[in-house]
């Protein structure tokens, strides 16, 4: 490989290394926090800086820290609806043990996306679309999803998008919804008990060592979606993470 060359993939690996600390800051860096991170020399992260802006992969904000940029997102969503396309079997599988509607969510800057979907043959199904944002604290994906991420992460995100309340069962503050979290991380699954709309219960897992946070999850009414029905769920729902997350390991 000549010296050109093996500057071109530096320079690549420095970029990702910068839109990386920038995804683990929640979404905002000051460009100290840049230079101590990356230990890279100013001068080359206003170089790197200066060909992403323009591109739209990050954006200068007001105060004069740097931000994902929407660029990101077109690309971000592909590589989703990719993974979800991929998903489709085992949700499916999801379907026809459980008979509920199944999802894939990954996390999308400080919300979820839906990117796959198995519905339900009942005629009360649930109506989330692949493409669909949510916030993250009221959904048994985006709950999944929290749970694994450092709190100070956590905090960022719900300062950021706000925790609105769609019901009276939705986390309405921080203190709530880190406790929940705990449960979370203890018991191994999350669920959304009426906190997106009254009637509807979820159980959701996170893929373990996935390419980006995902998590899947079914759902339905709470007259059939009951806690019986969990015990049934929650076993089935693990061993579908980890075949997808093994799915994707060998896929690279």
């Amino acid at each position: 490989m000549d010296g050109k060359s093996a500057g071109g993939v530096q320079s690549v690996e420095r970029v990702f290394d910068l839109l990386s600390i920038i995804t683990a800051s929640g979404g905002e860096s000051s460009l100290s926090e840049l230079a101590s991170r990356a230990e890279l020399p100013l001068p080359t992260i206003h170089r790197l800086l200066r060909t992403l802006i323009p591109l739209g992969y990050v954006r200068q904000l007001p105060n004069r820290s740097y931000a994902l940029g929407p660029g990101l997102i077109r690309l971000g969503n592909a590589a989703g609806l990719q993974l979800g396309t991929y998903a489709q079997p085992v949700l499916q599988g999801l379907v026809d043990e459980l008979g509920e509607s199944a999802n894939m969510a990954v996390l999308d800057g400080q919300m979820v996306v839906y990117v796959g979907q198995a519905q339900s043959s009942h005629s009360m199904r649930m109506f989330t679309e692949v493409g669909r944002r949510a916030h993250m604290h009221d959904t048994g994906v985006g709950k999944a999803i929290l749970a694994t991420l450092p709190e100070q992460q956590v905090l960022s995100i719900v300062t950021s998008m706000g925790m609105p309340t769609p019901t009276v069962k939705s986390h309405g503050t921080v203190e709530s919804l880190l406790a929940d979290l705990e449960v979370i991380r203890e018991r191994g699954y999350a669920v959304d008990d009426e906190e997106q709309e009254i009637g509807v219960r979820c159980f959701s897992m996170v893929l373990p060592n996935a390419p980006t946070p995902t998590a899947i999850s079914v759902s339905g009414p709470t007259t059939r979606v009951d806690w019986e029905f969990g015990e049934r769920a929650v076993p089935l729902l693990r061993d579908a993470a980890q075949r997808l997350s093994a799915q994707f390991a060998s896929a690279g």
